[in-house]
Formats: C-alpha cells, sequence, structure tokens
C-alpha cells in the first residue's frame, strides 16, 4: 500500500455547503415536498382500468416514486449525519422534524400506492407482471400488494402516518435529545474531564480495568439518572406499535420485523435453537479471559477489554491502510470502493466531544455518495467498525446499477455484508500475525465478536421480547426493564459474568429506533450467514468477488431462504445451516484456549 493521509473528518459540503443553515438544503426540503405532492396527486387520480394502458400509467407512478423515495432519502441522510457529528446542533432538529413530517407524507402517499396495489384482481396482476418495465420489479410491488392487503385501509392508515411524527417518531427524537445532553464524569489522576456518550464508550475498550471500571460506575449512574425519562420514551414506542398491530388484527408483535427482513419464524428459531445448543465453550472462553486478567469472572466492562497490558493505538491513517490491504486479498472491487471512500472524505472518525455514539453507514442516493460515520481512537474494536461500515457501502455500492425497488434491502442481509467485511480483516489479520502475542491478540478480537452476535445481542432479543409481552398488560417501569434486562443477559452469558449492565436498555440506541422494531437479531443473522458466505469464499479463492457480488445483487428481490438456497445451496429453516456457521465460530474459541492454557 502508498503510505499517504487520510483525513478522519467526513466531507458534507459537497452535498449542501454550509451544514444545517445551508440555503440549498431548505432549496432540496421544498422540492421534495412539491415531488411528494405531485407523487400523492398521480396515485390519487390512478385507477387501474383492466386494459393496456394500465402496464403505462403504472410505469409511470413508479418512475415518480423513484424521484420522490431518492429525494427523500438524500434529505434524511444529509440530517442524520448533521446530528451525529453535532448532537448540540439545534437547527438540524428542528429540520429533522420537518424532514419527519414529508417522509410521513410520502409513506401515506405510499400506503394509498399499495391500497390501489392490492385491489387489482389476481389475473389482472399476472397480466400486469408481465411487461418489461415491470418484470424486474415483480418481487417488490408483489410484496408490497401482500402486505397492504394485511393492513388497515387507506384511511385509516394514513391517519396512522400523520399521529406518528408527533406521537411515535416524535418519542425517537426525544431519545436522541437525552441522549445529547448526557455526560459522563471521569476522573483520572486528579482530573475529572466531562465525557460525551461517545467518548465515554470508547473507555470500556481501555486495557486497564481500573479505568474501565470506573468508567462504568459513571456510565450507570448517567443512565440511572435518566431512567425514569427514558423508561416514559420506550414505552410510549412500544404502546404505539402495538396498538397499531392490534388495530390491523396481528397478535404476534415479531410479524413486522420478521416481514421486514423477508425471513420466516422458522428460520428466527432454528438460528436462536441452534445458538442455545452450541454456545457452551464461550462460557469457557469467558472464564479463561477472567483467569487471563486475574479476575474469579469477567464483569460487564471487561468484554472489550483488549488482550495484553500494552496500550497500544493504530493511528487512522495506519488503520486505514490495514483494512484496505485485508481487502485486497479477496477482491479488487471492494478495495477500490473503499480507498475511494478514505480518499474523498467518505468517512467521519475524528474523537471529539459531542459527537452521537456508536457508527453507522448511510447513502446519499442522488449524489450515488456513501458516507460513515464514528468515532475512531485507535482500538481494534475501532478498525473492525469501520470495516463493518465499509461492508454496508459496498454492499449499495455492488447494487448502484439496479432499479431502485431491487435496491431496498432488509436489515439483516445488510448486516450480512457488514460482517463480512470484518471478518475479512479479522481472519486475515490472525493468520498473518507476527508474533504469538500479537496473534491471541486478534484471535482475541475475533472471538470477542463471537460473544457479541451469540451472547449480547441474544441478549436484546430476549429483552426485547419479555418487554413486549408485558408491554402488552400496561406501563413497564424503569426498574421492572432494569429486572427484565439483567434476567436477559444473565441467559444469554449463561450466568457468566459477575456484574451485569441492568440499564443497558437505556443505553442502546437499537431499542429506541422507530424505523425498523427489533433491531437486534438480524445482526446475528447476518454475522451467521456472512460465515456461511464466508467458508465459500476460503474454498474458491480471489475469484469468488464475482459471485458475492451475484448475492448481495440479489439481496432485495428474494426472501433470505431463497438467496440462501439459490446462492449457498442451504436451508435456513433446519439448524444444520446454522450450526455449521457457529462451529466456525467455535473452531476460534478452542484455538484461542489452546493458546492459553499454559499462561
Amino acid at each position: 500500500m502508498v503510505n499517504t493521509t487520510y483525513s478522519d473528518v467526513w466531507d458534507l459540503d459537497v452535498f449542501f455547503p454550509g451544514g444545517s443553515s445551508s440555503p440549498e438544503f431548505h432549496n432540496h426540503l421544498q422540492a421534495t415536498k412539491e415531488a411528494i405532492e405531485v407523487f400523492y396527486a398521480e396515485v390519487g387520480k390512478w385507477e387501474p382500468k383492466g386494459g393496456a394502458g394500465d402496464a403505462d400509467e403504472l410505469a409511470g407512478l413508479i418512475a415518480s416514486f423513484e424521484k420522490t423515495a431518492m429525494k427523500t432519502r438524500q434529505a434524511g441522510a444529509f440530517l442524520s449525519c448533521l446530528k451525529a457529528q453535532n448532537t448540540e446542533d439545534k437547527k438540524a432538529h428542528e429540520l429533522l422534524a420537518k424532514a419527519t413530517g414529508l417522509n410521513a407524507s410520502f409513506q401515506t402517499a405510499l400506503t394509498v400506492f399499495d391500497g390501489k396495489l392490492a385491489n387489482i384482481e389476481e389475473e389482472q396482476w399476472k397480466a400486469l407482471m408481465e411487461d418489461s418495465r415491470l418484470k424486474e420489479i415483480e418481487f417488490v410491488l408483489t410484496e408490497r400488494r401482500e402486505r397492504a392487503a394485511e393492513k388497515l385501509s387507506d384511511a385509516e392508515e394514513a391517519v396512522v402516518n400523520a399521529l406518528g411524527i408527533d406521537g411515535y417518531h416524535a418519542w425517537g427524537q426525544m431519545y436522541d435529545m437525552v441522549v445529547g445532553k448526557t455526560k459522563v464524569h471521569f476522573t483520572k489522576d486528579g482530573e475529572t474531564k466531562e465525557l460525551s456518550v461517545g467518548q465515554a464508550a470508547n473507555l470500556f475498550s481501555s486495557p486497564d480495568r481500573n479505568v474501565r471500571k470506573a468508567i462504568f460506575e459513571e456510565w450507570e449512574k448517567a443512565w440511572e439518572g435518566n431512567a425514569d425519562y427514558l423508561a416514559k420514551i420506550l414505552n410510549h414506542l412500544a404502546g404505539f406499535r402495538l396498538n397499531v398491530y392490534k388495530l390491523r388484527g396481528w397478535d404476534d408483535f415479531l410479524k413486522e420485523p420478521l416481514d421486514y427482513n423477508r425471513m420466516k419464524k422458522e428460520t428466527l428459531d432454528a438460528m436462536w435453537g441452534a445458538i442455545t445448543a452450541n454456545k457452551e465453550p464461550l462460557k469457557a472462553y469467558l472464564k479463561r479471559r477472567a483467569e487471563l486478567m486475574g479476575a474469579e469472572k469477567l464483569s460487564w466492562y471487561d468484554q472489550d477489554a483488549p488482550y495484553g497490558s500494552a496500550d497500544s493505538k493504530v493511528p487512522y491513517t495506519e488503520g486505514a491502510e490495514f483494512i484496505l490491504e485485508q481487502f485486497s486479498k479477496f477482491g479488487g472491487e471492494m478495495t477500490s470502493f473503499s480507498k475511494h471512500a478514505f480518499e474523498n472524505n467518505w468517512i467521519e472518525g475524528e474523537d471529539r466531544p459531542g459527537k452521537a455514539p456508536g457508527g453507522f453507514h448511510t447513502y446519499f442516493p442522488e449524489s450515488k455518495q456513501s458516507r460513515i460515520f464514528m468515532t475512531y481512537s485507535g482500538t481494534p474494536s475501532n478498525i473492525s467498525t469501520l470495516a463493518h461500515e465499509l461492508g454496508h457501502g459496498f454492499h449499495t455500492y455492488a447494487m448502484r446499477d439496479l432499479h431502485l425497488l431491487n435496491r431496498s434491502y432488509a436489515m439483516n442481509v445488510a448486516e450480512t455484508a457488514s460482517t463480512f467485511a470484518e471478518m475479512i480483516v479479522a481472519d486475515a489479520a490472525v493468520k498473518n500475525a507476527k508474533t504469538e502475542e500479537e496473534k491471541l491478540a486478534l484471535l482475541d478480537d475475533k472471538v470477542q465478536r463471537s460473544v457479541a452476535f451469540l451472547m449480547n445481542i441474544h441478549a436484546r432479543f430476549l429483552f426485547e421480547t419479555s418487554f413486549y409481552e408485558e408491554r402488552k398488560k400496561g406501563f413497564v417501569s424503569a426498574s421492572r426493564l432494569n429486572e427484565l434486562m439483567e434476567n436477559a443477559q444473565r441467559e444469554a452469558y449463561l450466568d457468566s459474568l459477575e456484574e451485569y449492565h441492568p440499564t443497558f436498555w437505556a443505553s442502546k440506541l437499537h431499542f429506541f429506533i422507530t424505523g425498523v422494531p427489533f433491531y437486534n437479531f438480524p445482526y446475528t443473522f447476518g454475522y451467521l450467514f456472512s460465515l456461511g458466505i464466508y467458508a465459500r469464499a476460503l474454498e474458491e479463492g480471489s475469484g469468488y468477488e464475482e459471485k458475492y457480488i451475484a448475492l448481495l445483487k440479489d439481496t432485495a428481490s428474494m426472501t433470505v431462504e431463497e438467496l440462501a438456497e439459490k446462492h449457498l445451496g442451504a436451508d435456513l429453516t433446519k439448524q444444520d445451516f446454522w450450526a455449521s456457521a457457529i462451529k466456525l465460530c467455535m473452531d476460534d474459541v478452542q484455538e484461542f484456549l489452546e493458546l492459553t492454557k499454559n499462561l
């Protein structure tokens, strides 16, 4: 790799100069509003007559939909970047409220559109789908038609969308504001600093256990201080969903997330069943990890602790070149995309106050560019996060030439691409380690991810399932939420930790996202599914990238069961596939235990 210097601050001015005060962005919001109004009017006038002209009218509506969707998503991407880079940007929050209203209007128009699709007679529908302009998007159109048939009337769904602006979505935005104002106080060497939650979270990767313990105590205090507010927000989010489900006649609160992720309940049950039956070795890993740091048991705050005692940090540019080197061993397309992202300031990684916690990838469809957000402090976990988000970006890049409707992939397959990218970096790093100490550190970081996906995410799923069951009966207090969370963590971790994180429900953004319910199991699905893909990639070598891209291109135009059957020859509704993927994780665990048995 050629030595260079990459900026860790992204460029947003290329979209709309001036941030939240940008006149160009205000013009964009106005243009978006007008596009939504035009689309809504066109949908309102459309009445399929059963003739040859129906295909022309539907193709025209879809073209109008594409234009409107791209403008809406461009605005949403920009605002998500603004509020993440500076949680105190009040103007961005004001604009977000406006954009949320626009998006609700667009969703209302789509509800009417979908309702009209649902009213088309079956024979007439089959004839429409024979048109070449519609054939390529038949899966998505049929999916929209079938889902509309299971919902309320157009007028009732429109009311739900309208009320959601100042109800459902507003509660989610309230969470963002509370988190933005939450500060964690940390004292070291007699000096007390006021940290954002993003900065505080990075300290859980400190090699000093005293630092991790101290920041955890302050972290718990910070979230406990806001617990009553956050419990109210979480209850209202879940209450809104459950009431909508009840009105639609849906008994199972997993119906929406399963539909969204295009997967069967049998697949979800098979995955968790295989995990529950096969994750015992992780308990041995956690016990060995505790022994290596001189503790009887690990605590929650030890999970991200690096192996060894050296407080080594990898500079941003060095971390970028490391990722590019590992990607280059897989294929040229992924490497080229990622290099372009680094060179053109698509990534916000600067470690500074005022940033939101976590990381994400977002796409600007009108500009055909991605942006990646994170806080990079030089830890192995940071490098993994960066590779993870680049995987998301590459997924979007691979689908760039498809019809817009065939690019709306669900979260579970989105996490497949991201965790696949992580795996390339992690596995290659372990295999190319120069010393046994380095190999153990990298192997440990890799196993930590298995703990995250098979235990941490499992705890989130167990918590959210039990929470929704109780929320059906009434308000769930903050203290009860703490109990449910700790119970879920004990079950998922096989009761192998000394201290748990009862306020995790409050600190984890994913529980408060309004766009997607149950923002947890898709991560584990993506991790294990990507292991199956990665095993195939190892078998076939560097030439597999072309097949991998073909798989990514199909991720939004079929169910996950169909995707696995077509590209891997696997049946996801059976535990066999999941057990074989979990075995690859456990092979890493066994290698770690073997290498550390005499230490």
